[in-house]
C-alpha cells in the first residue's frame, strides 16, 4: 500500500536557464568522434603523410560539424560519430588496396 503512492521521477536533465530538456545524443556522438581521433592520428603507421593530413582534415571537419549540429540535430551527431569510424576504415582500406600503402 505504501509503495503504490510513491511518486515516479523521470531521469531527464533539464537546463536550469531555459527549462528545456537536454538530449544525451550529442554527447554520445561527440564521444564517438573524439574517440575516432586516435585512429586518424595513428594512420601514420599505415598511410603516407599526405593521406594522414587529409584524414586529419576530414576528422577536423567532422569535429566542427558536431558543434554545428549540437542543438538543432542531436541525433545527426551520433550518425556523424558512426560515420567517422566508417570513413576511416574505408579510406585506409581503399588506400591500401588501390594505392598499395
Amino acid at each position: 500500500m505504501l509503495l503504490s503512492r510513491r511518486r515516479r521521477v523521470r531521469a531527464v536533465a533539464v537546463d536550469p536557464a531555459t527549462g528545456e530538456v537536454i538530449s544525451p545524443w550529442p554527447f554520445v556522438g561527440l564521444v564517438m568522434v573524439v574517440s575516432s581521433f586516435f585512429l586518424y592520428a595513428a594512420s601514420g603507421l599505415l598511410a603516407p603523410v599526405w593521406a594522414v593530413v587529409l584524414l586529419l582534415l576530414t576528422w577536423l571537419v567532422m569535429f566542427a560539424l558536431c558543434f554545428v549540429w549540437w542543438r538543432p540535430y542531436p541525433k545527426r551527431v551520433v550518425a556523424l560519430g558512426v560515420l567517422s569510424f566508417v570513413w576511416w576504415f574505408v579510406a585506409v582500406v581503399t588506400g591500401g588496396v588501390l594505392l598499395d600503402w
